[in-house]
């Protein structure tokens, strides 16, 4: 008889055991981002979505990685569809989210934006976790100023087109284009590849057209570009001819820096997944989220390295991958 009893209580104690594991897993979310192939940040920014947003922390997550916008407002139906409790979204665009946000708040889905906004009623979204891609834009260029150069001849390798971290980080460059102070030599997107980046330079260099910047909009393009100056025999960074600058702080960019190879690169914080969760459980509590901004933002704190002062620390501090 007492065995019996022992047993029943493993049984129960296995139920309860089961019934809370299940209970850890009731929030789920869809999670619409870019593939972690499109660039370091991107991958360092996935990876931070996969450790949050796991069934030992409670969820149960769907995700859908794309780099075309219609391919993301599929995915995004389809979640909405599936009846998800929130979505979690990264925009390859800027625009055409409208109906797609309507349709999930219609159907009791609560939406965060995450790293990119979306040009859309602030209505149709809880919170935002993102960049401030304006100013990131805009601390580059004015770095750039700083810099006193006699004349800017500038390459612009453009991102996505459309996308939030390109309208944000070009729109600073093109306003000084407008006013004169820069010249365009030539603006063209890469949409973030290294491979792409390469073949733009390249073609600027066998134009025989003058050039003594490099704008990059992210690590990668910047990569490419810089192989293809050295495979011209073109020299670049602190003692270069030409001034090498991209974004998103990869740990094998800053070196490039600490190098003297490159001159800048912006910092783009991939890690919003945490504050997401926070919000997240939050508003599971019956709680409100606090601390948003009239957009209903909240603002990753960003800053530019100068290749003249970076330091190892630096590096190990805000370095992104290995």
């Amino acid at each position: 008889m007492k065995l019996s009893r022992i047993l029943t209580a493993l049984v129960l104690s296995l139920i309860l055991v089961i019934t809370a594991t299940a209970a850890l897993a009731e929030i789920t979310v869809g999670i619409v981002n870019n593939p972690p192939s499109e660039s370091g940040y991107r991958e360092a920014n996935v990876k931070d979505f996969e450790s949050v947003f796991s069934a030992e922390n409670g969820y149960s997550a769907m995700t859908y990685y794309s780099l075309k916008n219609d391919e993301q407002l599929s995915a995004a139906r389809s979640f909405i569809t599936d009846g998800v409790d929130y979505l979690l979204i990264s925009a390859a665009e800027t625009t055409g989210w409208d109906s797609v946000l309507a349709d999930a708040q219609e159907n009791g889905i609560t939406v965060f934006l995450f790293d990119r906004m979306i040009d859309c009623d602030a209505e149709l979204y809880a919170a935002a976790v993102v960049s401030d891609m304006a100013l990131e834009g805009e601390t580059a260029v004015n770095w750039l100023l700083d810099l006193g150069l006699d004349e800017y001849k500038v390459v612009h390798i453009q991102g996505a087109m459309g996308s939030d971290a390109q309208l944000g980080r070009t729109g600073a460059l093109d306003a000084q284009f407008e006013a004169g102070t820069m010249t365009k030599v030539v603006q063209q997107t890469a949409t973030w590849s290294a491979d792409e980046a390469k073949k733009i330079v390249e073609s600027v260099i066998n134009s025989g057209e003058s050039f003594n910047v490099i704008y990059a909009e992210n690590d990668d393009m910047a990569k490419g570009a810089v192989a293809a100056l050295d495979e011209a025999g073109i020299t670049h960074g602190v003692e270069g001819d030409v001034v090498v600058m991209g974004f998103d702080c990869n740990k094998w960019a800053l070196r490039e820096l600490l190098a003297g190879n490159w001159n800048y690169d912006g910092q783009c914080s991939p890690f919003q997944a945490s504050v997401i969760d926070e919000m997240i459980k939050t508003l599971e509590a019956g709680g409100e989220i606090e601390g948003l901004n009239e957009a209903k933002q909240i603002i990753s704190v960003e800053k530019g390295f100068d290749a003249r002062t970076i330091t190892e620390e630096d590096i190990e501090t805000y370095g992104l991958g290995e």
